[in-house]
């Protein structure tokens, strides 16, 4: 396979290569966005159990390997404004995907004009 790389002229490798990087690239955008979305469930579901729990109740938070007491009122603050961080982020990554999902498909479809000549006449 590589030997037929090879054998492709100058431009058109330059535009397979731009063309697995866009790949890669949205390969780890899409990785982000999935980890972000779930983390974002995990917040969401964690703030419905805070609003099931009672105004006195005993809250611990985890900091690393301990838990510390903290209040109810402070942690769903600040799991409200994670969640809005995480909302932001996921709008981020999605124009991201969009971008790169273009990016994508007008390299695909260059590459594909570079090589229609190549492939009609090894025929």
């Amino acid at each position: 396979m590589s030997d037929k790389i090879s054998k492709l002229p100058p431009q058109v490798q330059e535009r397979l290569l731009r063309l697995q990087q866009l790949q890669q690239t949205l390969q780890s955008v899409l990785a982000q966005k999935q980890q972000v979305e779930m983390e974002k469930t995990e917040v969401e579901q964690t703030v419905t159990e805070l609003q099931k729990t009672a105004e006195d109740a005993v809250i611990y938070k985890a900091a690393g390997s301990l838990l510390i007491k903290a209040e109810k009122v402070k942690i769903t603050e600040e799991l409200v404004e994670r969640k809005e961080l995480l909302n932001t982020r996921s709008k981020v990554l999605a124009r991201q995907e969009e971008r790169l999902r273009s990016q994508v498909k007008e390299a695909q479809t260059k590459l594909q004009q570079d090589l229609s000549p190549v492939s009609s006449s090894s025929q």
